[in-house]
């Protein structure tokens, strides 16, 4: 199969779609299909227009713009899609969209006007946004484009039916190499566990402020005041915010404020390869995001076997359920809550460790890449082929 994956981000841009259109045409190419990849990002080296084939077989064709200061949208984006799409002649287009992706949706109407086969993705959270987006969809009839529509959550989905008016928006995950992470999992012991020792909390993101790095510091300070200290006067829980972004000095800031900077590591980035080690003595993966359309990072802790504290709601009960991989709460007291739970709650905390540690998450690769085929087999039923 010739599959043609067109994306606004690719790396180098780092960040949860990237990463995911990487590793999923990646993992294509390795079971034979001929993969390209379409992306308005600029290679490493600040080239605007290359193609360049990956050592993992998949063709990148790059088509930035020198006039867009750097943002990966082109002005021509329709125009050079539409003659990449007619030379390549793919049997599914599979566009990566989000809230705001020009080039993304540039490669949808290219497929749509070639009547090629063709599945959408939103890796977003349309919360706030349906009224536009429906409205857009009307104006330019998307409401019953025959497309094969799909998001990474059930959540996210739900919110794409509601825009479109549309009742057949399936869900394909995000996938993970759950190899790593497991290995981190199975050597993790829970022998003299008593919950007596300090809960480690890890909270790995984008500091900004979509992603509320600032509140998730306030929650780990509200459980902090109400754990109060420990028998021998020091802290009951700790923090590690692993990754960076303009709200690093920002929460650098909000934890002397409240108090806690004593109990609050910013490690900064860290290379993702090395990221499994960081979890191994870890207890507990923190998230304060209430727009998260799936979650990569939380999906990689619970692969590692920690429990997951998250707000209700979002794509990350995809894969977290309450009280069995993690807490799930609705608002930021509730995620300090949850925090106090797990640290004074023994029983609990080693029931959702032991559960997270035996059972893998649902989200390897291989089923993932049967359910992508899926949807380009819908895809290519409703372009009639």
């Amino acid at each position: 199969m010739r599959i043609v994956h067109v994306s606004d981000c690719y790396p180098p841009r780092t960040g949860g779609i990237e990463s995911q259109v990487h590793d999923l045409a990646a993992h294509q190419a390795a079971a034979g299909h001929a993969v390209h990849v379409l992306t308005a990002t600029r290679a490493a080296d600040g080239a605007l227009r290359t193609t360049t084939d990956e050592p993992t077989g998949v063709r990148v064709h790059r088509m930035a713009s020198a006039v867009t200061f750097g943002l990966p949208v082109h002005p021509l984006g329709g125009r050079l899609i539409t003659r990449a799409l007619r030379m390549l002649e793919p049997d599914v287009v599979h566009v990566h969209a989000g809230v705001v992706s020009p080039f993304a949706h540039d490669g949808a109407r290219a497929a749509r006007a070639l009547r090629q086969p063709l599945v959408i993705t939103w890796h977003c959270m349309l919360t706030g946004a349906e009224w536009w987006v429906g409205a857009g969809a009307r104006l330019t009839g998307w409401r019953d484009a025959p497309a094969a529509l799909t998001a990474v959550s059930r959540v996210a989905a739900d919110r794409v039916a509601a825009a479109l008016g549309r009742d057949d928006v399936a869900v394909v995950v995000n996938g993970l190499d759950l190899a790593p992470w497991r290995a981190v999992a199975a050597a993790r012991t829970l022998e003299g566990d008593d919950g007596a020792d300090p809960l480690r909390v890890v909270a790995t993101q984008r500091l900004a402020p979509r992603k509320r790095s600032v509140a998730l510091v306030r929650a780990f300070a509200e459980a902090l005041a109400r754990l109060g200290p420990g028998i021998d006067g020091g802290r009951r829980a700790h923090l590690t915010v692993i990754g960076s972004g303009p709200d690093a000095a920002a929460v650098q800031r909000e934890a002397e404020r409240l108090g806690v900077a004593d109990a609050v590591a910013l490690l900064g980035r860290v290379d993702r390869g090395t990221l499994p080690a960081r979890y191994a003595d870890q207890d507990v993966y923190l998230s304060a995001v209430e727009l998260e359309a799936f979650g990569i990072a939380a999906l990689e802790a619970r692969a590692a076997g920690l429990a997951v504290v998250a707000r209700a709601g979002t794509g990350i009960t995809e894969f977290v359920t309450d009280e069995v991989d993690g807490l799930l709460a609705d608002d930021d007291d509730g995620l300090a809550e949850a925090l106090v739970r797990l640290a004074v709650d023994r029983d609990l905390r080693r029931r959702i460790l032991t559960h997270t540690r035996d059972v893998a998450p649902a989200a390897d690769f291989a089923d993932v890449l049967v359910a992508a085929e899926q949807q380009y087999l819908r895809a290519a039923r409703l372009a009639g082929r």
